[in-house]
C-alpha cells in the first residue's frame, strides 16, 4: 500500500507540477485580462 501510494505520488509529482504551473499561468492570465478590462 505504501509502495503504491509512494509510486503514485512520485509519478504524479512531475505531472502534478506541470499541471500546477499551467494552472498558475492560466489564473495569472485571466487576472491580467480582468484587470486590463476594468482599467479600460
Amino acid at each position: 500500500m505504501g509502495g503504491l501510494v509512494g509510486g503514485l505520488g512520485c509519478g504524479g509529482g512531475i505531472g502534478g507540477g506541470l499541471f500546477t504551473s499551467t494552472a498558475v499561468i492560466l489564473v495569472l492570465f485571466i487576472l491580467l485580462v480582468i484587470v486590463s478590462r476594468s482599467w479600460i
